[in-house]
């Protein structure tokens, strides 16, 4: 997945605007939303009841049109691609669709930046679960605008898919799976370099 188009200077200040959550809302038992592109997202959850906190979020786009959210969930503030692949514990990456989306294609693209971050004899040993998550996405046809999903590790279980509120299939056990995954967006040729940074909650 790569984002060739030059983007709007006025795109980044709202990336980073949204990425750091102005206008925070104050939800029950004290909790917190951050109000990313019109998706809320809770600043603290607890995954396999271990709490997490929001490291980052922010909009991918192509060209100028918002594709869809990410959030990036961990036990501990990270602002580097290697803090976040080494951090220890469960951790989370929840996505919202900003638009329809042909499944199948992001299944194909979200191949594509996994191959295009990995060494090729690294990606070669991942292909059959790479094809088994391919196939996922192909069964759900289309997401639509509004619909999320999510991807989380936990330990001793592996990498978790769900998609519209449903856990599809088994988990893919093999760590290297889910760093492979994290790396279409925090790796050396990331989907979306603004969504990298705000994922990072990085300032510029």
């Amino acid at each position: 997945m790569k984002t060739h188009t030059q983007l709007l200077p006025s795109r980044f200040a709202a990336t980073m605007a949204l990425a750091w959550g102005l206008g925070l809302a104050q939800g029950p038992a004290n909790a917190a939303t951050v109000d990313v592109a019109g998706v809320k997202l809770e600043d603290r959850i607890t995954v396999n009841n271990t709490p997490l906190q929001l490291n980052g979020a922010g909009v991918r786009y192509k060209a100028v049109f918002k594709v869809y959210t990410a959030g990036l969930y961990l036990s501990a503030k990270a602002d580097t691609p290697e803090a976040v692949l080494t951090a220890p514990g469960p951790k989370r990456m929840t996505i919202t669709m900003l638009r329809d989306i042909d499944s199948t294609e992001l299944g194909k693209l979200f191949s594509r930046g996994m191959e295009d971050n990995m060494e090729r004899s690294a990606f070669s040993k991942l292909i059959p679960g790479v094809l088994r998550m391919s196939q996922v996405f192909s069964n759900h046809k289309v997401l639509k605008t509004g619909e999320t999903f999510l991807i989380d590790w936990v330990p001793g279980t592996g990498t978790v898919l769900t998609i519209k509120g449903q856990v599809e299939g088994e988990p893919f056990k093999e760590p290297e799976f889910f760093n492979a995954l994290m790396r279409i967006w925090l790796g050396p040729k990331p989907a979306d370099w603004l969504l990298k940074d705000a994922l990072l909650g990085i300032k510029k």
